[in-house]
């Protein structure tokens, strides 16, 4: 193996490991929300504002954390990228209270984002072209493990610390003397002070292999950003990166307060463990979608599980409970696709500038901090039921995608290398 390819392959799984944390660090409000809102005595609209500061600052961050790539180069930012987050996480941690924590998640938020702008045009440049729809699934199968540990994490702390014999377990003893009793869910931010201090460690002692992008890989000054904005195409993607992630977040965020309205569940422990299942299904669909994504177009994969999310969300909204207890968590499997196929599909479907508009699609993320807000705002006025039903509007854009994108480059799959490899020895043959 050349020197080249070791240092995709070291790339690459930095990236996957990268995911990981970003993930843990990104989806336990999902599982935490109910607690905070009782804890603070919050309306859901107050609670949707939770997500709100988190995402928000993916539109603020992103475009920034383009130029400053260009000009610090990838290690530097994401050292700062995680010390910002470490900072964030420390406050909540030693000064716990709703501002407080507004204040927290926008600054883990903003590492977050710079984290996301820097890693997805390596993982297109080190994994491939052809190949970055395949890896993008995979990191979205990483990024879902994740996801699925952070609630247990979540339960793991509020169900020991102040209990009866909670003391002996791991750790609960030394997050009594660091939590106030009645904010036990505040020892998920010590926990992730800890990793999160320890990715900066390594990235500060790694050595990074030299990874030369093309000239249209590189995030442009202001005016490259403006003219990408003029693009219908960049704003048709930008569009989609919003509904995807408004869907994600809109769905994971209120599964736990649903089910505790609407039929009396738990949130501390069958609600936080639904949310954990939600991600848990996002991974194994993420290993279908490697599959699938290997026989058919990605665009026809998209519409497909597009579909399956309208008829998977309505049979939660709508069904008895122990029904809403499957399709909810199912509602992360359809939407295990969709990140991966819609930014490869924006990436492939320009020419030039793609780091610039790697920042565009990650300011996209914003649609986290949107539309929890607006499904809690319409859930205070007309029920969390009906506001919900603002999803319908999110998956419809995600559903037409894979009928209006017209990719430069498809996704490589199986019948597609079989006849390269026909034409090849046809090729040679004749010569």
């Amino acid at each position: 193996m050349n020197a080249s390819a070791k240092r995709s392959i070291f790339m690459v799984g930095l990236i996957f490991l990268i995911f990981f944390v970003i993930s843990l660090v990104t989806n336990v409000i999902s599982a935490i929300n109910p607690d905070v809102g009782q804890s603070f005595g919050l309306s859901l609209t107050l609670v949707g504002l939770l997500a709100f500061s988190f995402f928000i600052a993916y539109g603020v961050m992103s475009i920034p954390a383009g130029m400053l790539l260009e000009r610090f180069r990838e290690k530097p930012v994401m050292i700062a990228a995680f010390s910002l987050a470490v900072a964030g996480a420390m406050l909540i941690s030693l000064v716990p209270s709703y501002p407080v924590f507004l204040l927290s998640l926008f600054l883990v938020g903003s590492g977050m984002a710079a984290l996301q702008v820097a890693i997805n045009p390596l993982l297109r440049v080190s994994g491939g072209e052809e190949h970055f729809a395949f890896n993008s699934v995979m990191a979205q199968l990483i990024f879902g493990s994740a996801s699925f540990l952070s609630p247990f994490i979540y339960s793991y702390f509020v169900r020991n610390i102040g209990k009866a014999g909670g003391e002996g377990k791991p750790l609960i003893g030394l997050m009594s003397q660091l939590v106030p009793a009645n904010l036990p869910w505040v020892s998920v931010y010590w926990v992730f002070a800890v990793i999160l201090v320890a990715m900066v460690l390594m990235l500060a002692t790694v050595r990074f292999p030299p990874v030369i992008k093309k000239e249209e890989e590189r995030a442009g000054a202001w005016a490259t950003h403006k003219a990408l904005f003029k693009n219908k195409v960049v704003l048709l993607y930008f569009l989609g990166i919003f509904t995807y992630v408004g869907t994600e977040q809109g769905v994971s965020f209120w599964i736990s307060k649903f089910l505790k309205i609407y039929h009396g569940y738990d949130p501390q422990t069958i609600g936080a463990r639904r949310v954990a299942l939600f991600w848990l299904l996002m991974t194994v669909g993420g290993i279908l979608g490697l599959v699938l994504l290997k026989l058919f177009d990605s665009r026809k994969v998209l519409v497909g599980f597009a579909v399956a999310a309208i008829v998977f969300l309505s049979l939660a909204l709508f069904g008895p409970g122990p029904l809403a207890l499957v399709m909810f968590p199912l509602m992360g499997f359809a939407a295990s696709v969709m990140w991966p196929i819609i930014f490869s599909l924006a990436l492939n479907s320009v020419s030039s500038h793609h780091g610039s508009f790697s920042g565009i699609l990650c300011t996209g993320i914003i649609g986290g901090a949107l539309v929890p807000p607006i499904v809690g705002a319409l859930g205070d006025a007309f029920g969390l039921r009906q506001g919900m039903f603002f999803l319908y509007l999110t998956l419809g854009y995600i559903l037409s995608i894979g009928f209006w994108a017209k990719p430069l480059i498809t996704n490589e799959t199986i019948s597609d290398k079989k006849r390269k490899l026909a034409l090849a020895t046809e090729a040679a043959g004749k010569g």
